[in-house]
């Protein structure tokens, strides 16, 4: 790759959660096949140490799905977003409550963005009284992306083992 791709921008790839496990393996693939990728992360400097952090056709925006505005802005443009976050970490008591309003934020932004698509990575598990708390908000995060304009692809992945993770 010399950069030719790049020449005649076309729409981005919209990628949430870029400094995780997943997209940190879904984005230098995007970018190998000549795609032009728009990363929204808390840290940019979670990125420094990637060999793909300086690609041409990677901007990245230092922004949170919390954020409604920031999200709205930052997949202006795009053609389809892979939402790869969820709240479950120390730092988050109701993890829930926070999965919830981000996927309330994805759908509005996407709608207003006029995306083609969204996909999402969510968990195993089928709907029932036993599920756990964590499998329930991962499909409660589905169904509210579901309920918005952009139609959506819902990937159900068990835990994800791998080198890094």
């Amino acid at each position: 790759m010399n950069g030719e791709e790049f020449k005649h921008p076309q729409q981005p790839i919209f990628v949430a959660g870029a400094t995780g496990y997943v997209g940190g393996r879904l984005v230098p693939r995007l970018l190998e096949r000549g795609y032009q990728v728009r990363a929204l992360v808390r840290a940019p400097e979670k990125l420094e140490g990637r060999p793909w952090a300086t690609h041409p056709g990677l901007r990245i925006f230092k922004g949170d799905v919390l954020d409604r505005t920031t999200m709205t802005q930052a997949l202006q443009g795009c053609r389809a977003a892979f939402y790869l976050v969820h709240s479950m970490n120390p730092g988050v008591s109701d993890f829930s409550s926070t999965d919830r309003l981000a996927a309330q934020n994805m759908a509005h932004a996407a709608a207003a963005a006029e995306l083609e698509q969204i996909v999402y990575l969510g968990g195993l598990g089928e709907e029932h009284p036993e599920l756990s708390h964590h499998l329930r908000s991962r499909a409660e995060v589905g169904e509210i992306l579901r309920q918005g304009p952009v139609p959506v692809t819902i990937l159900r992945a068990a835990m994800i083992i791998g080198s890094g993770s």
